[in-house]
């Protein structure tokens, strides 16, 4: 295995069929709905985003999943390069791609930290940002 791994050039012919399953699992990563993945947005359009996440795997998320602002215009919230988390949804679309959540990934992050303060016995201090049936949305700055 380790002549395969110094050399640039050689024969499948040369590689056992364990040898090359463990070349193949090595760029192959499989994701869970739930999952927290990191990528860099490669495309942005009005509906969606393009995230590279590594593996030669690429994510899309749907524009209602990046913000929790209905109105977002993705290149507002996002620019090319950036380096963004998500929340896999769904593991394919009819693309083949795994659908994100910005949004959502927030959200996990936000969640644990408010825990962390209260279970610290700290406030939370946020600011309104929109009143919704049965109580507000309040940015926290977490």
């Amino acid at each position: 295995m380790s002549e395969i791994q110094n050399s640039s050039v050689f024969s499948l012919d040369d590689v056992s069929n364990e040898e090359m399953n463990n070349l193949i699992d090595g760029t192959i990563t499989d994701f869970d709905e739930g999952d927290l993945v990191t990528g860099t947005v490669v495309k942005i359009e009005r509906d969606e985003v393009l995230l590279d996440i590594g593996f030669k795997s690429e994510g899309v998320i749907p524009v209602r999943e990046l913000s929790i602002r209905k109105d977002a215009n993705p290149a507002d919230i996002v620019s090319l390069g950036d380096t963004i988390e998500a929340l896999v949804l769904q593991k394919e679309d009819k693309d083949g791609r795994l659908v994100l959540s910005k949004k959502r990934a927030e959200y996990e992050r936000a969640w644990n930290r408010i825990e962390e303060k209260f279970n610290a016995g700290e406030n939370v201090e946020g600011e309104v940002i929109e009143v919704v049936k049965g109580g507000l949305i309040l940015d926290i700055g977490l």
